[in-house]
């Protein structure tokens, strides 16, 4: 490390996203918003920390969200093996966690895209009952009713909520 460079810009330049900021800039449309988001954050984190191969998590960053509706982060993480990808996208709000990798999204609205990609995978094989754990881990049962449910929310997310997180996540300190 130069005599220049800290943790704290190393790491922003190593970032392999764009259209995030650090958690503690993280702003909503008020003091609400702001406070719904952190919770989604710490959720964000607790979700991340459930699985064995999370060792801990290193950095944290906001990418675009609503409260209550629907949150992006971006985590560095301490994985367990190397095999692993140090950074992960996690999308969480009113529909079930998930993480993602940044290979395939690299903005906090790619991220929605992809998530949206990926659950609806998992509506397509839940509508006939079935699981596979070649689709998104889901915390519902495979079933009908619930590819149902989620279809639906995911439907609203593509028509509504994306579009608002594209325009968001443009400017993820305030909206």
């Amino acid at each position: 490390m130069s005599s220049d460079e800290t943790p704290a810009t190393r790491s922003k330049t190593s970032i392999p996203v764009t259209g995030v900021v650090p958690l503690e800039q993280m702003a909503g449309d008020d003091e609400e918003d702001t406070a719904l988001l952190r919770e989604m954050a710490e959720g964000a984190e607790n979700f991340l920390k459930s699985f064995s191969w999370c060792l801990a998590i290193r950095e944290s960053f906001f990418g675009a969200g609503i409260g209550k509706v629907i949150a992006v982060f971006l985590f560095r993480i301490a994985p367990v093996r190397s095999d692993i990808d140090e950074w992960l996208w996690v999308v969480v709000g009113d529909l079930p966690p998930a993480y993602l990798v940044t290979d395939c999204c690299k903005t906090p609205s790619g991220a929605v895209e992809a998530y949206i990609g990926e659950m609806s995978k998992w509506v397509e094989r839940a509508r006939h009952g079935q699981a596979s754990p070649d689709v998104i881990p889901v915390n519902v049962p495979p079933t009908p009713e619930w590819a149902e449910k989620l279809h639906n929310r995911l439907e609203i997310l593509k028509t509504t909520t994306l579009p608002q997180i594209t325009l968001r996540s443009e400017s993820p300190t305030k909206y």
